[in-house]
Protein backbone atom coordinates (compact mmCIF):
# COMPACT_ATOMS: atom_id res chain seq x y z
CA UNK A 1 0.00 0.00 0.00
CA UNK A 2 1.46 3.23 -1.22
CA UNK A 3 0.73 6.75 1.07
CA UNK A 4 1.08 10.19 0.07
CA UNK A 5 1.84 12.98 3.05
CA UNK A 6 0.67 16.53 1.95
CA UNK A 7 1.94 18.22 5.05
CA UNK A 8 3.81 22.03 4.92
CA UNK A 9 5.53 21.61 8.66
CA UNK A 10 8.41 19.15 8.84
CA UNK A 11 7.89 18.04 12.67
CA UNK A 12 4.42 16.86 11.25
CA UNK A 13 5.99 15.40 8.14
CA UNK A 14 8.26 13.19 10.24
CA UNK A 15 5.61 12.69 13.00
CA UNK A 16 3.31 10.69 10.65
CA UNK A 17 6.08 8.86 8.40
CA UNK A 18 6.81 7.77 11.70
CA UNK A 19 3.65 6.52 13.32
CA UNK A 20 3.31 4.73 9.96
CA UNK A 21 6.75 2.77 10.35
CA UNK A 22 5.98 1.76 13.32
CA UNK A 23 2.14 0.52 13.10
CA UNK A 24 2.26 -0.01 9.51
CA UNK A 25 5.13 -1.60 8.31
CA UNK A 26 3.63 -2.76 4.51
CA UNK A 27 2.31 0.82 3.53
CA UNK A 28 5.18 2.65 1.58
CA UNK A 29 5.29 6.29 1.91
CA UNK A 30 5.92 7.31 -1.71
CA UNK A 31 6.26 11.14 -0.98
CA UNK A 32 5.92 13.99 0.84
CA UNK A 33 4.74 16.92 -0.22
CA UNK A 34 4.04 20.79 1.34
CA UNK A 35 1.98 22.80 -1.49
CA UNK A 36 -1.15 22.97 -3.02
CA UNK A 37 0.82 23.37 -6.09
CA UNK A 38 3.08 20.53 -5.59
CA UNK A 39 0.37 17.87 -4.45
CA UNK A 40 -1.68 18.69 -8.17
CA UNK A 41 1.57 18.43 -10.07
CA UNK A 42 2.12 14.95 -8.54
CA UNK A 43 -1.17 13.53 -7.76
CA UNK A 44 -1.92 14.71 -11.81
CA UNK A 45 0.85 12.11 -13.43
CA UNK A 46 0.57 9.45 -9.85
CA UNK A 47 -2.13 7.93 -7.40
CA UNK A 48 -1.28 6.56 -3.60
CA UNK A 49 -3.76 4.05 -2.30
CA UNK A 50 -4.17 6.26 0.62
CA UNK A 51 -3.39 10.60 1.23
CA UNK A 52 -2.78 12.03 4.96
CA UNK A 53 -3.06 15.91 4.53
CA UNK A 54 -3.01 19.12 6.89
CA UNK A 55 -6.14 21.36 6.00
CA UNK A 56 -3.40 24.66 5.89
CA UNK A 57 -0.46 24.10 3.47
CA UNK A 58 2.09 26.53 2.53
CA UNK A 59 0.51 28.07 -0.25
CA UNK A 60 -3.54 27.59 0.51
CA UNK A 61 -5.94 25.15 1.84
CA UNK A 62 -6.18 21.43 1.22
CA UNK A 63 -9.43 21.64 -0.56
CA UNK A 64 -7.70 23.59 -3.80
CA UNK A 65 -6.18 20.16 -4.32
CA UNK A 66 -9.18 19.25 -5.64
CA UNK A 67 -10.66 21.26 -8.00
CA UNK A 68 -7.67 20.22 -9.96
CA UNK A 69 -7.26 16.56 -9.82
CA UNK A 70 -8.89 13.90 -9.27
CA UNK A 71 -8.51 11.44 -6.22
CA UNK A 72 -10.40 8.38 -5.30
CA UNK A 73 -8.30 6.98 -2.67
CA UNK A 74 -9.01 7.26 0.85
CA UNK A 75 -8.26 11.09 2.69
CA UNK A 76 -7.31 11.53 6.51
CA UNK A 77 -7.13 15.22 7.12
CA UNK A 78 -4.75 15.79 10.24
CA UNK A 79 -5.12 19.24 11.87
CA UNK A 80 -4.43 21.28 15.14
CA UNK A 81 -7.77 23.20 14.85
CA UNK A 82 -9.96 21.12 18.03
CA UNK A 83 -12.77 23.11 17.35
CA UNK A 84 -13.96 21.99 14.06
CA UNK A 85 -17.18 19.73 13.96
CA UNK A 86 -15.45 16.12 13.81
CA UNK A 87 -18.17 14.39 11.94
CA UNK A 88 -18.41 16.88 9.01
CA UNK A 89 -14.89 15.31 8.35
CA UNK A 90 -16.06 11.46 8.42
CA UNK A 91 -18.02 12.27 4.69
CA UNK A 92 -17.02 10.18 1.89
CA UNK A 93 -13.95 8.49 2.24
CA UNK A 94 -12.72 11.35 4.97
CA UNK A 95 -11.73 10.90 8.22
CA UNK A 96 -10.24 13.37 10.76
CA UNK A 97 -6.88 13.13 13.38
CA UNK A 98 -6.40 16.07 15.17
CA UNK A 99 -2.97 17.39 16.60
CA UNK A 100 -0.94 15.91 18.55
CA UNK A 101 -1.66 13.00 17.27
CA UNK A 102 -2.94 10.15 18.93
CA UNK A 103 -1.23 6.69 18.65
CA UNK A 104 -4.44 4.54 18.70
CA UNK A 105 -6.47 7.25 16.84
CA UNK A 106 -4.12 6.89 14.14
CA UNK A 107 -4.56 3.09 13.63
CA UNK A 108 -8.49 3.44 13.65
CA UNK A 109 -8.10 5.60 10.97
CA UNK A 110 -5.82 3.65 8.45
CA UNK A 111 -7.42 0.69 9.51
CA UNK A 112 -10.49 2.01 8.86
CA UNK A 113 -9.12 3.19 5.33
CA UNK A 114 -7.50 -0.20 4.70
CA UNK A 115 -10.32 -1.95 4.81
CA UNK A 116 -12.84 0.64 2.84
CA UNK A 117 -13.50 -1.44 -0.18
CA UNK A 118 -15.58 1.44 -2.09
CA UNK A 119 -13.06 4.54 -2.60
CA UNK A 120 -15.73 7.54 -3.70
CA UNK A 121 -14.27 11.02 -4.72
CA UNK A 122 -13.76 12.94 -1.36
CA UNK A 123 -16.21 15.66 -0.68
CA UNK A 124 -14.68 18.30 1.07
CA UNK A 125 -17.83 20.68 0.83
CA UNK A 126 -18.72 20.33 4.16
CA UNK A 127 -15.04 20.91 5.08
CA UNK A 128 -15.08 24.01 3.35
CA UNK A 129 -18.43 25.94 4.65
CA UNK A 130 -16.97 24.96 7.87
CA UNK A 131 -13.57 26.85 7.09
CA UNK A 132 -15.22 30.04 5.96
CA UNK A 133 -17.88 29.88 8.69
CA UNK A 134 -14.64 29.56 11.21
CA UNK A 135 -12.97 32.85 9.04
CA UNK A 136 -16.03 34.94 9.39
CA UNK A 137 -17.33 34.20 12.47
CA UNK A 138 -13.63 34.02 14.67
CA UNK A 139 -13.17 37.04 16.81
CA UNK A 140 -9.55 38.22 16.71
CA UNK A 141 -7.03 39.92 19.17
CA UNK A 142 -7.74 43.52 19.35
CA UNK A 143 -4.86 44.69 22.01
CA UNK A 144 -1.73 43.42 23.58
CA UNK A 145 -0.61 43.69 27.23
CA UNK A 146 3.21 44.28 28.06
CA UNK A 147 5.06 44.93 31.20
CA UNK A 148 7.16 47.94 31.59
CA UNK A 149 8.90 47.71 35.20
CA UNK A 150 5.80 48.43 37.46
CA UNK A 151 3.37 50.11 34.61
CA UNK A 152 1.19 48.02 32.62
CA UNK A 153 0.90 49.12 28.63
CA UNK A 154 -1.58 48.37 26.45
CA UNK A 155 -1.16 48.24 22.95
CA UNK A 156 -3.56 48.53 20.57
CA UNK A 157 -3.45 46.64 17.48
CA UNK A 158 -3.70 49.13 14.95
CA UNK A 159 -0.94 50.62 16.69
CA UNK A 160 1.50 47.31 15.26
CA UNK A 161 3.83 47.21 12.21
CA UNK A 162 5.13 43.56 12.93
CA UNK A 163 6.14 41.15 15.08
CA UNK A 164 9.45 39.82 15.20
CA UNK A 165 11.33 37.17 16.60
CA UNK A 166 15.10 37.58 17.42
CA UNK A 167 17.03 34.52 19.32
CA UNK A 168 13.66 32.88 20.88
CA UNK A 169 12.57 36.23 22.27
CA UNK A 170 9.59 37.87 20.30
CA UNK A 171 8.96 41.19 19.66
CA UNK A 172 6.33 43.83 19.08
CA UNK A 173 7.25 46.85 16.62
CA UNK A 174 4.92 49.69 16.32
CA UNK A 175 4.35 51.90 13.76
CA UNK A 176 6.29 54.62 16.03
CA UNK A 177 9.32 51.87 16.20
CA UNK A 178 8.91 51.41 19.40
CA UNK A 179 9.59 47.65 20.49
CA UNK A 180 8.30 45.68 23.22
CA UNK A 181 9.05 42.22 24.22
CA UNK A 182 5.55 39.78 24.40
CA UNK A 183 5.50 36.60 25.75
CA UNK A 184 3.65 34.75 22.86
CA UNK A 185 5.43 32.82 20.38
CA UNK A 186 4.61 33.93 16.49
CA UNK A 187 2.85 30.23 16.20
CA UNK A 188 0.79 31.18 19.00
CA UNK A 189 0.52 35.06 17.41
CA UNK A 190 -0.49 33.34 13.95
CA UNK A 191 -3.93 31.97 15.30
CA UNK A 192 -4.63 34.78 17.27
CA UNK A 193 -3.91 37.37 14.12
CA UNK A 194 -6.69 38.78 11.53
CA UNK A 195 -5.38 36.88 8.46
CA UNK A 196 -6.44 39.99 6.17
CA UNK A 197 -4.47 42.39 8.26
CA UNK A 198 -1.17 40.11 9.01
CA UNK A 199 0.82 37.57 7.23
CA UNK A 200 3.50 35.16 7.90
CA UNK A 201 6.09 36.43 5.71
CA UNK A 202 8.68 34.10 7.22
CA UNK A 203 9.82 31.99 10.14
CA UNK A 204 11.16 35.09 11.92
CA UNK A 205 8.11 37.88 11.21
CA UNK A 206 4.33 38.45 10.62
CA UNK A 207 3.57 41.55 9.75
CA UNK A 208 0.90 44.11 9.20
CA UNK A 209 -0.47 45.22 5.91
CA UNK A 210 0.30 48.72 6.64
CA UNK A 211 4.03 47.96 7.14
CA UNK A 212 4.97 46.58 3.82
CA UNK A 213 6.63 49.57 2.11
CA UNK A 214 7.86 47.57 -0.77
CA UNK A 215 8.45 44.19 -2.20
CA UNK A 216 11.64 43.61 -4.92
CA UNK A 217 12.63 40.39 -6.37
CA UNK A 218 15.29 38.35 -4.22
CA UNK A 219 17.83 35.46 -5.45
CA UNK A 220 16.83 32.41 -5.80
CA UNK A 221 13.06 33.14 -6.79
CA UNK A 222 12.66 34.73 -3.14
CA UNK A 223 11.08 38.36 -2.31
CA UNK A 224 12.41 40.94 -0.16
CA UNK A 225 10.17 42.40 1.46
CA UNK A 226 11.52 46.27 3.04
CA UNK A 227 9.28 47.20 6.15
CA UNK A 228 8.31 50.51 7.70
CA UNK A 229 9.30 51.36 9.60
CA UNK A 230 12.86 49.13 9.19
CA UNK A 231 13.34 45.70 10.27
CA UNK A 232 16.88 44.74 12.53
CA UNK A 233 16.84 41.20 9.79
CA UNK A 234 16.69 40.71 6.06
CA UNK A 235 13.12 39.83 5.42
CA UNK A 236 12.46 37.57 2.47
CA UNK A 237 8.92 35.62 1.63
CA UNK A 238 10.20 32.21 0.47
CA UNK A 239 9.69 31.00 -3.32
CA UNK A 240 6.79 28.39 -2.44
CA UNK A 241 4.90 31.02 -0.25
CA UNK A 242 4.67 34.07 -3.03
CA UNK A 243 1.77 33.00 -4.34
CA UNK A 244 -0.17 33.08 -1.08
CA UNK A 245 1.31 36.31 -0.19
CA UNK A 246 0.89 38.06 -3.53
CA UNK A 247 -3.14 36.78 -2.80
CA UNK A 248 -2.79 38.24 0.55
CA UNK A 249 -1.83 41.84 -1.09
CA UNK A 250 -4.18 41.54 -3.90
CA UNK A 251 -6.81 41.51 -0.61
CA UNK A 252 -8.12 37.60 -1.67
Amino acid sequence: MKALIIEDELPAQVQLERLINSNFPAIEVVERIDSVKGAIRWLNENQPDLIFMDVELSDGQCFEIFKHTTVQVPVIITTAYSNYAIQAFKVNSIDYLLKPIDNEEFKTAVNKAIKSQQHQLPDFSALEQILKQRVSTKEYKQRFTVKLGDRILIIPMSDIAYFQAEEKVTFIVTHENKRYITDYTLDALEEQLNPKLFFRLSRGCIAHIESIKSVSKYFNSRLKITLSPPSSEEILVSRIRIPQFMSWLDGE
